[in-house]
Formats: C-alpha cells, sequence, structure tokens
C-alpha cells in the first residue's frame, strides 16, 4: 500500500443466496460488506473535484453487482469483489474487503462469520 490515506465504505447491507445448502439458495440471507481503498486523497482534497477520488456510488454499485452472482463460498464472493473494485477502480492503490454472513447454518448458534480479503 502506497498511501496513508484511506476510504471506508462500511455497512453496505444486501439479502443474497451464497452457501452451500440448498435452503441458502432459495431463502437467501442477510450479509454485510465493509470496503476500504487505500486512495491519494490530495488531490481531491485541494480541487474539491469528484473525478480525483473514488465514488462511492461506484463503490455500491460494484459490491451489489458481485453479491447478485450467487456463489457456494463467500471466499469467492469475496474475491470477485476485490478483483473487481481494483479493476474498475483505478485510483484505488489498494483495496480490503470484510464480507459478513448473517445467522450462517452451522449447526450451532452463531451470530455471522466474516472472511477478509486485501487486494
Amino acid at each position: 500500500m502506497t498511501t496513508t490515506h484511506q476510504i471506508h465504505v462500511k455497512g453496505l447491507r444486501f439479502w443474497a443466496h451464497h452457501g452451500c445448502m440448498e435452503e441458502e439458495a432459495i431463502i437467501g440471507q442477510e450479509y454485510r460488506v465493509d470496503v476500504t481503498l487505500w486512495v491519494d486523497l490530495a488531490p481531491s482534497a485541494a480541487t474539491d473535484d469528484l473525478t480525483q477520488t473514488v465514488d462511492y456510488c461506484d463503490v455500491h454499485r460494484i459490491v451489489q453487482r458481485e453479491m447478485k452472482v450467487r456463489s457456494k463460498l463467500v471466499e469467492q464472493v469475496c474475491g470477485r469483489i476485490v478483483k473487481s473494485l481494483r479493476d474498475e477502480l483505478p485510483l484505488a492503490q489498494a483495496v480490503e474487503v470484510t464480507l459478513t454472513k448473517y445467522q450462517p447454518p452451522i449447526g450451532g448458534d452463531c451470530e455471522r462469520i466474516a472472511v477478509v480479503m486485501q487486494g
């Protein structure tokens, strides 16, 4: 990571159908995505120009698109989000994505699981 400037987009909420169990594909469940982007913010801070930074709307659009693509593993979904953010947001020097799955069907009481990936 080449800069200490960060943009945090926290608590993006989705209802999605990821998981290994057929019931998960049918019923779906709640997910949350938190994104941190390392971006040189000096140009946008100096110019007040949106084109000099990462637009939060683009972050949401990318994450939402990837969350709609069903996968068995949240690791695959998280990896796709990291790759898409890196590919589509050229000003992002690095990204970190936390994908949280609520009420995972693990045969016991579990509030949530989370996968964290960087790229």
